[in-house]
């Protein structure tokens, strides 16, 4: 019976290291659907802020068929995609920009971004004969059929850009991060490329590898090795096996979270006046109690040594305390980010499967241990009987 025991928790384990790279594809814009079953002819992921474009061009009519995808900066910003004709940037931009109304309804409006300055709906250099948009997610979709003038050239310079709010129903000013500032490039509206603008997001990419790195490390890595080191020592026949399962699982997970608590610090440094003071405090606490698990490997008494004990009591109570600050840096991390909705949802259903499983195979564990119990009292001498007297 233990070794059934043990061959279902294997799976269950093998299932858990399993799933996190399923979950770890990114998105792209060819897996992206729209409610109104809509296709078009090309679409591409764009190098900043989290945004995909979608397109069709018809040369014959002159006309664009677009749909921009794009998380706002908070929950009540704005999303906007433009071609600006004279130059590469904002200014001279002709823009559709996507927001709430008073209402609380999506409206698509046209500015004609001559300036810096505040914007003011405007007519734009090209006739727009449909635009809508939606919010669902975290992300709204911008959508538009937009007729081009006539010898316009294939390739065009667009713009695109997202903005934390909105008052009096006139867009605010977007942030100056270098996703802000690097959201531009051509586009190749037959050939159905897009370049982006020069030196890229580089930031926005460090920060998601910043990410990606601690939410598998801390969030993942870590509680895996606990439940393996928990639930597994139960049976004789997985030792030592649990042990360098265990063991390697933090080694893992200890390495790779140094490596993205090293460009969390990386970003830091360069994020001045930029604070997040409760997230980076946890983090320092994670990598110096992770440090301390490690070399307290190097310490480990033998079974039976007289401070075996006391050294159970510092390995477990430290990796408990990995495991909660871990998880709750986690989410704060991703509050941050402000990663599409599903992203937290995905880590979410994570969490709780691996909660869901450890529950289970505590309650395995607990009837291997009763059974093994009952087996052995029932084998004790008892008044004197099976003792040969």
């Amino acid at each position: 019976m233990a070794s059934f025991y043990l061959a279902l928790a294997t799976l269950f384990l093998a299932t858990l290291m399993v799933l996190p790279l399923s979950l770890a594809a990114a998105a792209t814009c060819t897996s992206q659907t729209f409610t109104n079953n809509k296709l078009y002819s090309f679409c591409n992921d764009l190098p900043a802020l989290n945004s995909y474009l979608h397109w069709t061009y018809d040369p014959a009519q002159s006309t664009l068929s677009i749909a921009f995808i794009a998380p706002p900066a908070k929950p009540n910003g704005w999303i906007s995609w433009a071609i600006n004709p004279t130059a590469t940037g904002m200014v001279g931009s002709q823009a559709l920009i996507a927001f709430k109304d008073s209402k609380g309804s999506m409206t698509v409006k046209t500015y004609n971004v001559s300036s810096y300055g505040p914007v003011t709906d405007s007519k734009v250099w090209y006739e727009v004969k449909e635009s809508s948009a939606e919010f669902s997610g975290g992300v709204m979709r911008l959508f538009a059929n937009i007729v081009l003038p006539e010898k316009l050239k294939s390739t065009v310079n667009h713009v695109w850009q997202v903005g934390p709010s909105v008052t009096g129903g006139v867009p605010d000013k977007h942030e100056f991060q270098p996703g802000n500032l690097n959201s531009k490039g051509s586009l190749d509206l037959l050939r159905g490329q897009s370049t982006g603008g020069s030196g890229g997001d580089s930031r926005t990419k460090k920060r998601n590898i910043h990410g990606i790195l601690n939410v598998v490390s801390w969030g993942l890595l870590f509680p895996i090795g606990i439940i393996i080191a928990r639930y597994l020592r139960v049976f004789p026949s997985a030792d030592p096996l649990w042990f360098y399962l265990h063991v390697s699982c933090q080694i893992s997970a200890y390495a790779i979270g140094v490596a993205g608590w090293g460009t969390g610090l990386k970003l830091g440094s360069q994020s001045k006046g930029v604070q997040y003071s409760l997230h980076r405090n946890i983090g320092i606490a994670l990598f110096s109690l992770a440090t301390a698990q490690i070399f307290a490997l190097f310490l480990r008494p033998k079974k039976e040594h007289k401070y075996r004990f006391y050294w159970n009591i510092y390995h477990h109570g430290i990796g408990y305390a990995i495991l909660v600050l871990g998880i709750i840096n986690v989410f704060k991390g991703l509050d941050i980010l402000n990663p599409e909705s599903k992203w937290r949802h995905a880590y979410i259903i994570v969490i709780a499967v691996l909660g869901g499983v450890a529950l289970l195979l505590e309650a395995l564990t607990w009837m291997v241990v009763l059974r093994r119990k009952k087996s052995s009292t029932s084998t004790k001498p008892y008044c004197g009987f099976n003792n040969g007297i």
